[in-house]
């Protein structure tokens, strides 16, 4: 028979030695249970409390313990049979000279509507002191009159443990500064704070039980895949960086950089450790990781002028060196250059493509890489016959604006080839930057940049870089032409 169960039956304490089962100050509310003391009901209730994680006793109306699970055991180190029968703490659990005041806050609860919170420092069985905070309650006859009352009690470390855990998701699941996400084995959101909800362009509940593939739109592959191996393996040991493309709440997309780590979470109640899913946060790095491509992006390009010049400085004959340039600025940057130069003899300030007494004619001077494929270009020798670029090609545009001219295919990748086709370019290409060949307040010619659907569009940070080199470029052409004569 358990210990527990002994304590409700009412076994005799210490201070009655040799009263009867159920008989004197220390029975208690279980006395008047007699019959189903080896029943069914008994063992059910000795197993209820043996099993609880918290200390728990109880006292009659004249303050006598009537039980006494395994916890409080554990906690003060007294047993059941110790324990059940003894008329309050005095002398043993509590020190005598607080025994009175402690006695008076328990027994307040019998009378006291709801539950009572208070601390008390108890002694253990060792002598040692523990501090406890304890919750009571008064229980009740059938007949409505106080019976007695039951206090269930833990270490206040734990207590307190308990409070910062509890304070703790709280806090993460309120407004913090990155976003939390909960995740179940089959990897659906169970609970997401508010930071995570409007990086997924969402609400807190809408996201609930939703598969990722329908709150990433892109790189939904890579976050599954870290999940299933946290799920399988643990939580890496650096953080991840992950690229997605979510919805925003205005209907659009947006590419993002999460930094994310992950937790396995496990059920503490299972003799093995059960997954119970994943724990993921993150916080958006985009821009620190933008501006961080930026400057080495910059640096690069930086150093791939400083080279041209070199190599260029080594090249007898100026219109070489041109075309070195072009080598080195392709790198990283584009898949193709062409560069047009207007026909000789024609070469005004500025041209105008719509004037018909001023045409723009111009003639393809060389390409790099030379026959679209890898590799250095060459000058080509031409026969003067101009390149045939229709009205509005963006070449002509850039002559006549003095600027630079970006395009796009429509459809991007999915475009025929025939748009580039028409537009005397290679039949990849998807995107395309004209920029315009000036030296000494006159226009020589375009450079055009070309790039296949493998790469980003031009975007205005190309076109800085790009009129860069072409004005390395027109320096040596104008030198090149003037050193012919």
């Amino acid at each position: 028979m358990s210990a527990s169960r002994r304590g409700t039956t009412s076994v005799p304490g210490p201070e009655e030695p040799g009263s009867a089962p159920g008989s004197g100050p220390g029975a208690g509310p279980g006395a008047a249970r007699e019959p189903e003391r080896d029943g069914p009901g008994s063992d059910l209730l000795a197993a209820l409390l043996d099993g609880m994680d918290a200390a728990l006793c109880a006292f009659d109306a004249d303050g006598v313990i009537t039980h006494w699970n395994r916890e409080a055991e554990r906690i003060l180190g007294w047993s059941a049979a110790e324990a059940v029968g003894r008329r309050g703490f005095a002398g043993w659990a509590v020190r005598t000279a607080d025994a009175d005041e402690v006695r008076g806050r328990l027994m307040a609860a019998m009378d006291a509507p709801g539950r009572q919170v208070h601390e008390f420092a108890l002694l253990r069985k060792d002598g040692s002191r523990v501090l406890v905070r304890t919750q009571s309650a008064g229980v009740r006859a059938a007949d409505g009159k106080p019976a007695g009352v039951y206090c269930a009690f833990s270490e206040v470390h734990a207590q307190i443990d308990l409070e910062r855990s509890i304070a703790l998701s709280e806090a993460l699941f309120d407004e913090a500064s990155w976003g939390v996400v909960l995740l179940d084995v089959d990897l659906r959101p169970t609970v997401v704070n508010g930071h995570a909800a409007r990086a997924l362009g969402s609400g807190r509940t809408s996201v609930l039980g939703r598969p990722l593939a329908e709150l990433v739109t892109q790189g939904v592959e890579e976050v599954e895949a870290a999940l299933h191996h946290v799920l399988a393996e643990g939580a890496p040991r650096e953080l991840v960086e992950l690229w997605v493309t979510v919805p925003t709440a205005e209907g659009g997309r947006r590419r993002r950089c999460w930094r994310s780590g992950f937790l396995r979470l496990a059920s503490p109640l299972a003799e093995e450790p059960v997954p119970l899913g994943v724990g993921w946060m993150f916080q958006d790095v985009t821009e620190t990781k933008l501006a961080a491509q930026d400057a080495d992006r910059l640096r690069f390009r930086s150093g791939q002028l400083h080279r041209a010049g070199r190599a260029a400085s080594e090249c007898e004959d100026a219109a070489e060196a041109a075309v070195v340039h072009l080598d080195f600025a392709l790198a990283g940057f584009a898949d193709h250059a062409l560069l047009d130069l207007v026909v000789e003899g024609e070469r005004p300030a500025a041209f105008v493509a719509s004037s018909s007494d001023a045409p723009v004619r111009l003639v393809r001077a060389a390409a790099t890489p030379s026959g679209g494929g890898a590799g250095p270009g060459m000058p080509l020798v031409t026969s003067g016959i101009p390149v045939r670029y229709g009205s509005g090609h963006p070449a002509l545009q850039a002559m006549d604006r003095i600027g630079s001219v970006r395009a796009s295919a429509p459809g991007g990748a999915a475009a025929p080839p025939t748009w580039a086709v028409s537009r005397q370019w290679p039949p990849d290409t998807v995107h395309a930057l004209c920029t315009v060949l000036r030296s000494r307040g006159r226009s020589l010619g375009v450079v055009t940049f070309l790039r296949s659907a493998s790469r980003p569009p031009f975007e205005r940070p190309d076109a800085v870089y790009a009129e860069d080199v072409t004005l390395r470029v027109a320096a040596l052409l104008d030198l090149a032409r003037e050193l012919r004569g």
